[in-house]
């Protein structure tokens, strides 16, 4: 048997996952995700409105404000400039608005 030497077979494996990895990358199919990328879904609570039931608000509004754009809300934050997103549910579905035209660019 003869020994064989273990160096180039690591390189040649370290090296082959960078390039697909860089490969993935600049094709836009892997994104690194920064904390200020999203705001978790579980920060917001939708409160059910009936008759005679009492619910609590805080004062101060949230730092995000919605606008129904093509038919799907979506939210702007104001306290950190073009930070934006659609609101989804836990399936990922956008959630659909109603009501409000979309802007148009008049030529």
């Amino acid at each position: 048997m003869s020994d064989r030497n273990a160096i180039p077979l690591i390189l040649t494996a370290i090296g082959s996952i960078l390039a697909s990895v860089l490969a993935l990358w600049s094709y836009g199919y892997l994104h690194i995700a920064k904390p200020e990328d999203s705001l978790l879904l579980s920060e917001f609570t939708m409160y059910k409105t009936t008759p005679g039931s009492d619910y609590r608000l805080g004062l101060e509004p949230a730092t995000q404000v919605a606008q129904c754009v093509d038919g799907v809300l979506v939210l702007f934050d104001t306290a950190q400039k073009g930070l934006s997103g659609v609101l989804v549910d836990n399936k990922k579905r956008a959630v659909r608005c109603m009501g409000e035209e979309t802007p148009q660019e008049i030529n």
